[in-house]
């Protein structure tokens, strides 16, 4: 698949590609519009300080990590054109609820159930999947992620000049996210006519089971069942964070970190009774699929796009701070970041695609990313905002093409489980964004950059090693294996 063939809109798999990546563009967009307004709202309300604006980014993408998973398991079931046109129209609602808080309780409990809207990412994943084949997916997947994922380089380029130009005044930074949730409910409308989950009735495959991932072998059970601790545990960084801010008392701290314990035992329970009589009944050959791949890109998206989220959070502050920047100046060189996602993501794909390795691939840019984030480590005030610049500019490249390798990975596993592959891994980069955020509240900007480089260098270490190349990664069609067949065979009967 090539570029020009992107504007080629009579072709109905490109028009689907189109309005897609319009949707998780605009789930974007509402996601990471607090980040370029957050010196506006320290200075129009006199309740918050920088404290509770980083606890915020970090409620900002707490809960996607669950809203992932569930959201996964939904698109496996239902599909993706109703999981996502649900998605955007319910989460306008938490939005409003942000713009018009008038206490910091409130900003925050809005905020946390908005973090959810995160979660669209992986219904186009899926939806894209649908619609091209193995030997095209890298590019397209990467093109519906890089152009979506400028959704937070548009907030921040757009929201602070909406807010402070076209409102104005003290309240002008509610209306701007106020209009956001607007326009993610009106597209999230239009989504459930303008698509269909893919190109004929019968492309969405069901999963065998639902409530948890399928796995092959003993070994790949106890290697999920680890790998489903740090999705709910990771909150538990939330809870000691809001409690320490006086948030939360000590009993309530106390209920939620048994209320997350109980959700790690029940989401283990289920992927045990889901997985026992599979496995006891014994599993073809050709339906088997390495769990240890879907680790080992668990733990590359936990480093390359929970370092985006991290980064893109805290990135305009850091300009505004080191620089001496306005809001609006800061936004918009912090955006440089995420406007990289562009062209970097959809060329991290192509790559893939062209290079006929995709484990290399993923390799080379994780790789890029621990020298890129050592590079902007070593920025202070006393170096050219230009070189800051080009530094970001570099980082992200490796950063966002890491992504698009990923899910180039992904829909080759294994084909009918796509979604809760992609609600997994792509839970796990939000895993990485609750981590690094709770650790930018202990450490220096530049020291935060060092310990991004270091796990971007730990998952290269982890992809070397269980990193798998799939089967007919570069293929006309996905592999059907003789279960594959046969649920299709069940649904048509």
């Amino acid at each position: 698949m090539h570029a020009k063939e992107l504007l080629e809109l009579e072709r109905r798999d490109i028009r689907a590609l189109h309005y897609t990546w319009i949707a998780f563009f605009l789930t974007f967009y509402v996601w990471f519009n607090m980040a370029p307004l957050a010196t506006s709202m320290l200075q129009t309300e006199s309740y918050l300080t920088p404290d509770h604006i980083k606890l915020f980014l970090i409620a900002n993408v707490a809960l996607t990590i669950p809203g992932r998973v569930i959201v996964g398991m939904a698109l496996d079931r239902f599909g993706p054109r109703r999981v996502f046109s649900i998605l955007m129209v319910v989460m306008a609602i938490p939005t409003w609820f942000f713009a018009f808080g008038d206490s910091a309780m409130q900003l925050f409990v809005a905020r946390l159930f908005m973090s959810i809207v995160g979660a669209g990412f992986v219904v186009g994943i899926h939806m894209t999947a649908l619609w091209f084949k193995p030997k095209d997916i890298g590019f397209a997947e990467g093109f519906y992620a890089g152009w979506g994922n400028f959704g937070s380089a548009a907030a921040a380029i757009t929201i602070p000049t909406v807010a402070l130009q076209f409102f104005g005044g003290d309240d002008g930074w509610r209306w701007a996210i106020a209009l956001s949730g607007l326009l993610l409910a009106v597209y999230g409308v239009a989504y459930w006519f303008l698509i269909t989950d893919g190109p004929e009735v019968g492309t969405h495959k069901k999963a065998r089971k639902s409530g948890a991932l399928e796995v092959s072998t003993w070994k790949d059970l106890w290697l999920y069942c680890l790998f489903i601790i740090p999705l709910y545990g990771v909150l538990g960084l939330l809870v000691y964070r809001t409690q320490a801010m006086n948030f939360l008392s000590m009993t309530g701290a106390i209920v939620c970190y048994s209320v997350l314990v109980l959700m790690i035992i029940y989401q283990i329970y289920k992927a045990i009774s889901v997985n026992l009589p599979i496995i006891k009944a014994g599993i073809p050959e050709d339906d088997k699929y390495p769990f240890k791949s879907v680790a080992a890109l668990n733990v590359s998206y936990f480093a390359n796009f929970g370092a985006e989220l991290a980064v893109v959070s805290m990135l305009p502050m850091f300009f505004a701070a080191t620089w001496k920047l306005d809001p609006t100046a800061a936004g918009l060189i912090a955006s440089t970041f995420a406007f990289v996602n562009l062209w970097a993501r959809p060329l991290g794909g192509y790559i893939s695609d062209k290079v006929g390795n995709r484990r290399l691939v993923m390799l080379v840019y994780m790789f890029g990313i621990a020298i890129g984030f050592v590079l902007m480590g070593l920025l202070n005030a006393e170096w050219p905002l230009f070189i800051a610049v080009v530094f970001t500019i570099l980082c992200s490249v490796f950063v966002q093409g890491a992504e698009g390798a990923t899910f180039g990975i992904i829909p080759s596993i294994k084909r009918r489980l796509t979604g809760q592959i992609s609600g997994m891994t792509g839970a796990y980069g939000n895993v990485g964004a609750v981590f690094y955020l709770f650790i930018y509240t202990f450490v220096e900007p530049n020291q935060f950059f060092y310990i991004i480089a270091i796990g971007a260098l730990i998952a290269w270490i982890v992809c070397y090693f269980w990193l798998a190349e799939p089967e007919d990664a570069f293929g006309d069609e996905y592999k059907m294996s003789s279960v594959d067949r046969q649920i299709a065979a069940e649904s048509q009967s």
